[in-house]
């Protein structure tokens, strides 16, 4: 009734379309994994409130103010920060990709004569306050959108004080 060829074909088809679902549970299972303890649990999706429980206090975590990061920054740190800047910006008095940052704060935004200033920037109406700075660092794409810098900013708020305190000490 069957070859050896045809009964061949059917078991390599049938062990092909088992491995198929094999490899598929294991793909879903590592996708949709709910972050069980071990292989086949479950954890709870969501917990219902009865009443019964304690309740829990949640911790407030009080942010320093910038003012107060700055009044405490490290000027020498700030200096190493700034490193991530040199690719950029001098602070010799020469500009290079970007403007000299020397004399920068309560400096005019977009005042350095001879620096074409991406028309965002050149825009923008005030000074480079301490304030400014922080939120210029911070992220530069958001305080200033379609601005030329590529620079993703400084997270860390400590990091944003100390390098403004590094460029307070060069006015």
């Amino acid at each position: 009734m069957f070859n050896t060829m045809t009964l061949t074909k059917i078991v390599g088809g049938i062990c092909g379309t088992l491995l198929i679902f094999l490899f598929a549970n294991w793909g879903a299972d590592a996708i949709y994994h709910s972050g069980g303890a071990g292989h086949g649990e479950h954890a709870q999706a969501y917990v219902i409130a009865t009443g019964d429980e304690e309740p829990v206090e949640e911790e407030v975590v009080v942010e320093a103010s910038f003012d107060d990061l700055l009044a405490s920054a490290d000027v020498a740190k700030g200096e190493k920060v700034f490193n991530k800047c040199k690719a950029c910006h001098k602070v010799d008095g020469s500009n290079g990709t970007g403007p000299h940052l020397d004399g920068v704060v309560d400096r005019d935004i977009a005042g350095v004569d001879g620096f074409k200033y991406s028309d965002v920037l050149a825009g923008m109406e005030g000074a480079w306050t301490t304030e400014h700075l922080d939120a210029f660092l911070l992220s530069p794409k958001e305080y200033a959108p379609g601005t030329k810098m590529s620079f993703a900013g400084l997270s860390k708020a400590e990091d944003r004080a100390n390098v403004v305190a590094y460029l307070q000490s060069l006015n």
